[in-house]
């Protein structure tokens, strides 16, 4: 279903946190049932991965596990003295490109011309759905991405794309295969199906048809809170990583005495409970997207959130 390169291939995993465990521990151990069996001892192994410092956040733990050692460089030239004979594999977190000194293309670029394998989390980056394929034909050896999100496929399963081998190494550090670091992340055969068939409709989705509904949900609910006297909403799409319509919503302390955390709270609280996070790192407020939402949900939220802002209102 996907306009991969000649030469790649895919499986199902537990996620993406699994398809990036499994896909260095295919790196590292190849065929060798050997060292199938022993990691994280990584004796006669490969034992560092090469990150750029912004790209540290908690999913590298997933790589972690395997018993490598994870250097960390800001700049190219550090990124070229860093590279040795003990290097397994470059990785890169593609949410985190716009923040790292080396970009998403010349990571591959230069990995590839010190014969090291360059591996893309891409977790939350559909849409656009082309992504599913465009690394792969930027190069990179692995990629994986999350099968929840805006695939809407199975929360717990995910997907690792990449060069046929090293896909087919990842599946031996992995169930069904026993003795195996990736056994305690099997993947059943509903995850495998589910995901399958989540995919193959969400490539035969209308994407703009989709994006103008995660956005009339939103308008939907600004309209109703903007009611609220203090109350304003603002949109915005990220430009990587979740690329679809959000909206913050901010009152005015002097109008709305609750703050954004107690109203979450109360949101959480609430029959049905509704989870919608705070956004203080966007300065305040609430944040949300839609694209999870089943149909006529945003209308159960609208009503909540408006109650409970007049509630608080002076």
């Amino acid at each position: 279903m996907l306009k991969l390169p000649e030469g790649y291939s895919a499986i199902v995993t537990s996620g993406a946190a699994a398809a990036m465990q499994s896909g260095l521990a295919g790196i590292l151990t190849g065929q060798n049932e050997k060292f199938i069996q022993q990691l994280p001892d990584l004796t006669g192994m490969k034992s560092e991965v090469i990150i750029q410092k912004s790209h540290r956040n908690p999913f590298d733990h997933q790589l972690r596990s395997t018993g490598i050692k994870l250097v960390v460089i800001e700049t190219r030239d550090q990124l070229l003295s860093a590279i040795n004979p003990n290097t397994a594999m470059m990785h890169f977190s593609n949410f985190a490109n716009a923040s790292g000194q080396i970009k998403v293309e010349e990571w591959v670029k230069l990995a590839h011309e010190h014969g090291v394998p360059a591996f893309i989390d891409a977790a939350a980056d559909t849409p656009p759905v082309s992504h599913l394929w465009d690394y792969a034909n930027m190069g990179y050896d692995l990629i994986c991405f999350s099968g929840g999100k805006a695939i809407r496929g199975p929360q717990c399963a995910g997907l690792l794309i990449g060069k046929k081998d090293l896909v087919a190494c990842a599946l031996l550090n992995n169930s069904p295969h026993e003795d195996t670091l990736g056994r305690s992340q099997k993947v059943g055969k509903e995850e495998i199906v589910g995901m399958v068939k989540a995919l193959e409709l969400y490539l035969a989705e209308d994407q703009q048809a989709l994006n103008t509904e995660w956005q009339r949900r939103l308008e939907y609910i600004s309209s109703a809170v903007k009611s609220v006297p203090g109350v304003s909403t603002e949109f915005s799409v990220p430009d990587v990583a979740n690329h679809v319509p959000h909206m913050r919503i901010r009152w005015e302390p002097g109008r709305i005495s609750a703050s954004a955390s107690e109203v979450s709270t109360a949101l959480r609280q609430s029959k049905p409970s509704i989870v919608i996070g705070t956004a203080e790192d966007l300065g305040g407020g609430l944040s949300m997207n839609s694209f999870m939402l089943q149909p006529g949900e945003e209308k159960i939220i609208a009503e909540k959130l408006t109650q409970i802002l007049k509630a608080h209102g002076s």
